[in-house]
């Protein structure tokens, strides 16, 4: 297990970024890199024929490799994508089926860039105090497949794109808030399923325990 586990974004910080977001572009965006496991710089090479919301496919141009995959993503995703594209449609937007699928939101419109993005994220970052990171994303999608135990962790390894099951392995262990809340929910359960003497089980004197915890009992 590496010191330095990749670092995700809790359910709650999600929606709470999520819910700050002011524009359907920016929704889908981060819906997609959240559910396909994207690279931020790979999700903006799709184009608009790369979408196909009827069998949930996106497809981008793997970063390193250069190859071009068709990722699973998330219905959510396809109808934040799809107000989007209608919006920008409506307001000048390139159309077509060799076009950019990402744009900037004001004219003059430019396929939307990896550091374009990036400025977005930091703008709610500032507003909610908080300091993720485009590839937070990817590590936040990368968890949720790796810990659903019914999805193989070889698919979850072609999704990511990674050369090696040992990368994809990294997102298994749980994160210290969830080892925490689970330690926290077993002492709940031990607790309700069984209770304690009320007083000291056969073979104890009542003077050496109280010795021992100090006149409490």
């Amino acid at each position: 297990m590496p010191h330095r586990l990749p670092r995700r974004i809790p359910d709650d910080r999600f929606n709470e970024l999520f819910a700050a977001l002011r524009h359907n572009r920016d929704r889908a965006l981060l819906a997609f890199w959240v559910s396909n496991g994207a690279r931020a710089s790979e999700l903006l090479t799709s184009r608009e024929r790369d979408a196909l919301p009827g069998e949930q496919l996106l497809g981008v141009i793997r970063k390193g490799t250069r190859a071009f995959q068709q990722l699973p993503s998330s219905p959510d995703a396809f109808v934040w994508l799809r107000l989007y594209q209608e919006e920008a449609w409506r307001a000048g937007v390139p159309r077509g089926a060799h076009e950019a699928l990402w744009w900037t939101l004001r004219r003059p419109f430019r396929p939307l860039g990896y550091h374009a993005a990036c400025t977005t994220l930091n703008r709610f970052n500032e507003l909610l105090g908080s300091n993720w990171t485009l590839h937070d994303l990817r590590h936040t999608a990368a968890y949720r497949m790796a810990r659903d135990p019914e999805l193989a962790l070889t698919d979850v390894q072609w999704v990511l794109g990674h050369a090696h099951l040992t990368t994809t392995q990294i997102y298994l262990p749980a994160g210290r808030d969830e080892i925490v809340e689970a330690v926290r929910a077993h002492h709940e359960r031990q607790t309700r399923q069984a209770q304690l003497p009320s007083i000291p089980a056969v073979g104890y004197r009542p003077e050496s325990l109280n010795d021992l915890f100090g006149g409490h009992l």
